[in-house]
């Protein structure tokens, strides 16, 4: 018990002292998550609003697809990403494997299908006079689009605070195409994935005690929007 005790004094003494180690794991993982929800929002919400505001052919389809996509092994998806960025891949020439870039790739695939499910529900229960109403007011689609997500922009940003916490406590996805390296790739997970290996206790402690705060945050911020999206 001595030396959880003892980590978790380093590990505050860590964050107190601004060690450089552990707050570059910090930023890289706010930056890799930043971009990916940002990439996540621009492409799931679209999807998400086309695929809750129109019935068309094999919809249900479509909707079972995404809602599958929600559990899928996020290994798997790493080691597609992995193929596709390396220098055998289509996507090789770019240069984004073991970069931030190709790490954010990765996380936009795991969170993507959060937006678009969570978009999709909230335009479904969205009150069926809006439409009706855009439409008799001469708007066309895409003013009908916008409209339409600004109504439900609660839950549009309930859906980006879900998809980010997901995104930003992902280990396999940042470990395989991150590659983990130090001052470059290395998040907070990969990073406490490592150090515990190693026996560092404290900077895992430290690390985890960043990720927890995040956490914290989220929850707080995903139970305000839920009070705002009930009213």
């Amino acid at each position: 018990m001595d030396y959880l005790l003892d980590g978790l004094a380093t590990a505050l003494r860590l964050l107190a002292m601004g060690d450089a180690e552990t707050f570059s794991a910090v930023w890289i993982t706010l930056a890799a998550s930043g971009m990916s929800i940002a990439a996540c929002l621009a492409i799931g919400a679209p999807l998400g609003f086309l695929i809750g505001y129109h019935d068309f052919p094999g919809r249900r389809a479509v909707r079972i697809a995404v809602d599958t996509a929600l559990c899928f092994p996020t290994v798997v998806i790493g080691l597609l990403v992995y193929l596709l960025l390396s220098r055998q891949g289509p996507l090789g020439d770019l240069g984004l494997l073991f970069t931030i870039p190709g790490m954010s790739v990765g996380l936009t695939l795991l969170g993507i299908p959060i937006v678009m499910a969570m978009t999709a529900l909230a335009v479904e229960q969205a009150d069926a006079r809006l439409r009706l109403t855009l439409l008799t007011l001469g708007a066309d689609g895409r003013q009908v689009l916008f409209a339409t997500l600004w109504e439900t922009r609660y839950h549009l940003m309930l859906a980006g605070v879900a998809a980010f916490g997901r995104i930003v406590s992902e280990v396999g996805i940042s470990m395989m195409v991150g590659g983990n390296i130090k001052w470059h790739t290395r998040t907070i997970t990969t990073a406490i994935a490592l150090e515990t290996g190693k026996g560092d206790y404290a900077l895992g402690i430290a690390l985890g005690l960043v990720l927890l705060a995040i956490a914290l945050l989220l929850n707080l911020m995903l139970a305000g929007l839920r009070r705002r999206a009930g009213r």
